[in-house]
């Protein structure tokens, strides 16, 4: 690590969830600087199993992990995906500059690990000296969040068997822990902080676990069954006098999430006709496929590798702005438990209920995004 003092150390990530690579790097970058300043990616969305903790909960399982002298010293900056480098990059630029607001010209540093084409985010901010630092042992957020969800209920051990802080995890065995089960619980509590595996016993006990669990192994079961891509998908987005037309999905992932109607290409389709036929299948929008051609917009092609858990994802959203004077009846079909149209003026306030990367689409067709970083 470099010797100089900075007045903040940036470091970045998602943290889901937080683990001991990144703790060591969060306690080298506290040795550099004042204060530390925590971007956590992935903010504001709706949960999925790729991204199962909300903002304020690695927050706060972050700062569960250090002393109260040095939690005081980390300020916790949310950013959402936007898909887009340059965008992110200028949102993170604003959020820091925000943390800094007091000092004429702070001294920063990024503090990071190049890890492979996840972290090339780190080569977005050349402004800041940048503080390398070395593996902090063989951790990965995935296989941990996999360790967590795959786990049956007997791997992990009631509360009050919870391991000390610092103690041996087989300390919190029970009777029933054994094999695989002992082996999982042993590998995540080898891999994370003690005062995050206790906030993943707790938060184990929230509605929002069945969940994410559910998500998880439909997911998984899907990458068993058709790989992992690359997929060709089509979406709607249907407007009409200040509408857009949305559904309720019925099933994982994403089960009970608001989305743009759409789905999987079929082999002999073009694209326009598989949107539309997507389009029908799940809201019985009875409106001719001639007036759904004429109304097409704009097509956009939203491919970012990390827009979908379930592997790689393309999409075509096609925007169809039928020019009625009144809505027309729709009623979820097919994968959509429910068909519904919202005001686009409402838009901005449903980012935590839409499903994947489906506020970012819509933001760009219909500027959604830039009324909610307005208000």
């Amino acid at each position: 690590m470099n010797d100089t003092r900075f007045d903040a150390a940036i470091l970045i990530g998602r943290f889901q969830p937080f683990h001991n690579g990144h703790a060591a790097l969060l306690e080298q970058a506290l040795e550099i600087a004042d204060c530390v300043l925590v971007v956590l990616g992935s903010s504001f969305r709706a949960r999925n199993a790729r991204n199962p903790f909300t903002w304020e909960e690695r927050a706060a399982m972050i700062r569960a992990c250090f002393n109260e002298a040095d939690a005081r010293r980390i300020i916790f900056i949310p950013v959402r995906d936007y898909y887009d480098n340059a965008r992110w990059a200028a949102a993170v630029e604003e959020g820091v500059r925000a943390a800094m607001r007091g000092y004429a010209a702070p001294r920063l540093a990024l503090a990071g690990f190049h890890k492979d084409a996840t972290t090339d985010y780190l080569r977005l901010f050349p402004q800041w000296s940048f503080v390398a630092s070395e593996r902090q042992g063989d951790f990965d957020a995935t296989p941990i969040r996999g360790l967590y969800f795959d786990g049956s209920e007997a791997a992990w051990p009631h509360p009050s068997r919870r391991p000390r802080e610092g103690g041996d995890p087989e300390s919190c065995l029970d009777s029933r822990l054994r094999g695989n089960d002992a082996g999982s619980w042993n590998a995540l509590c080898a891999q994370v902080p003690p005062a995050v595996v206790r906030t993943l016993e707790n938060w184990r006990l929230l509605p929002a676990f069945a969940a994410m669990r559910e998500e998880h192994e439909a997911i998984e079961a899907g990458k068993k069954q058709w790989g992992l891509g690359p997929f060709v998908t089509l979406d709607a987005v249907v407007t009409v006098a200040g509408h857009v037309l949305l559904v309720r999905r019925k099933h994982p992932p994403g089960k009970g999430l608001w989305a743009i109607p759409g789905g999987f290409l079929e082999g002999r389709e073009r694209l326009l006709q598989g949107a539309i036929r997507e389009l029908k299948e799940e809201t019985g929008l009875d409106i001719e496929d001639e007036e759904l051609v004429k109304a097409c917009r704009q097509v956009a092609v939203f491919d970012h590798p990390d827009r979908s858990p379930r592997g790689r994802v393309i999409t075509h959203a096609h925007w169809f702005d039928l020019p009625l004077p009144t809505l027309p009846s729709v009623a979820g079909a097919d994968d959509a438990a429910e068909a519904r149209w919202f005001p686009v003026s409402e838009l901005p306030g449903m980012e935590a209920e839409l499903f994947e990367d489906h506020f970012v689409i819509l933001d760009g067709f219909l500027g959604c995004l830039s009324v909610l970083l307005k208000s």
